[in-house]
């Protein structure tokens, strides 16, 4: 291949730059990003970077050293707009074409937009909230209890805001840890100060004055000076119409992240692995490797079934989960303390079970042994798939 482009210059585009080079690739390697910034880390915007405790340098995740040994053409702030599968070239939103041998799909996913209210999700989105939330103490009102929407309300608390979080679901973070962790994260919102609201959805945002009114579905409404919402992403698909690649939820891929065309592979929060697309920062690092592989080989060589892993820092407090869970499984609490108030000191490691197996574990500020625990969840994952 005399040409390979990489669309997505972030977390996942990069990693792909450096696999390629050090699994041998020297021809020339083109890298498209829709945002102006050089790839930066998105997990701190939400925590260190919203409060203040870093800035734009921090969050950088390349160096000149680095970006000048990779010997890439960096195509920064313009979008691509097209793929051209049978000419195999990749059209960029500015009119220019690049005629690509391999192509490498990294677009990311973007925040799901709720009229009215702000998102969380790129470098400039974080540096407008931080601006404003420099401004004094606010009336702060999250939609979405989940990661991105726990992280920003803690954040926000954090600054001296006062902070409402509403979730539509029983519990934040229900299909992602079942009800009974479901609940302990609950705990630590309560703890932090901030106000939760559970199994309400929200009909309407509108401007009162100078303020916002957020109507919910029960008939009340808050008033607030800021309104976040974190609802969850979409794919970056949508440039890829037309251009005979399967989509549905994001590029659909074979385990090795293979899409139909053997010369083109996905990684990140754009691909849909084996039926699975997951929006974490382990798949954007671990399934580069075996995508460009695949996308030298020409062909499937190479399979990735890593055991799920994501962590969020809430309130103090990180929060680590590895494994599948399914509702119906058993959780047990095997290390450190857990109560009605939510966790001990100490943190606490719990076990989900099934059918007497352990599939997935959980800790709260108990990193070691979480980590023990992982290792030795993947190495039974791995025996029962060899």
């Amino acid at each position: 291949m005399r040409t390979v482009t990489i669309v997505g210059a972030s977390l996942a585009g990069l990693y792909a730059a450096r696999e390629l080079r050090a699994q041998g690739y020297d021809g020339r390697l083109v890298v498209v990003g829709d945002e102006p910034h050089p790839p930066y880390d998105r997990p701190p915007l939400s925590k260190d970077f919203l409060t203040g405790r870093a800035d734009d340098g921090q969050l950088a995740l390349t160096d000149a050293e680095e970006t000048a040994g990779l010997d890439a053409e960096w195509l920064l702030g313009v979008p691509a707009q097209g793929l051209d599968t049978g000419a195999r070239t990749v059209l960029l939103a500015d009119g220019r074409t690049i005629p690509t041998d391999g192509l490498v799909i990294a677009t990311g996913a973007q925040a799901r937009q709720l009229p009215g209210a702000h998102t969380l999700r790129t470098l400039d989105d974080a540096s407008a909230l931080r601006t404003q939330l420099a401004q004094g103490p606010q009336r702060v009102v999250v939609i979405g209890g989940g990661f991105i929407g726990a992280e920003t309300a803690a954040s926000c608390a954090a600054l001296g805001h006062d902070v409402t979080v509403l979730e539509a679901a029983p519990l934040p973070l229900l299909p992602q840890l079942g009800p009974e962790m479901a609940a302990v994260c609950a705990t630590l919102h309560r703890r932090g100060g901030v106000r939760l609201r559970t199994g309400v959805g929200v009909t309407g945002i509108r401007r009162t004055g100078s303020a916002t009114a957020v109507e919910l579905a029960d008939g009340h409404t808050l008033t607030a000076d800021l309104v976040i919402a974190g609802i969850g992403a979409v794919p970056n698909t949508a440039w890829l119409a037309g251009s005979r690649l399967a989509l549905g939820d994001g590029v659909l891929c074979d385990d090795g992240c293979v899409t139909a065309s053997p010369r083109v592979v996905a990684v990140g929060d754009v691909a849909r692995v084996g039926g699975v697309r997951a929006e974490h920062w382990t798949s954007a690092t671990e399934q580069p490797r075996v995508a460009v592989t695949n996308l030298l080989a020409g062909r499937t060589l190479a399979t990735l079934r890593p055991v799920p892993y994501f962590w969020s820092d809430q309130y103090g407090s990180r929060i680590q989960f590895a494994g599948r869970y399914q509702p119906g499984d058993t959780v047990r609490v095997t290390e450190g303390e857990l109560s009605d108030e939510g966790p001990g000191d100490g943190g606490f490691l719990a076990r989900y079970e099934r059918d007497g197996t352990t599939v997935a574990v959980l800790a709260v500020d108990r990193p070691r042994p979480f980590t023990r625990a992982r290792r030795a969840l993947g190495r039974a994952v791995e025996t029962a798939t060899t």
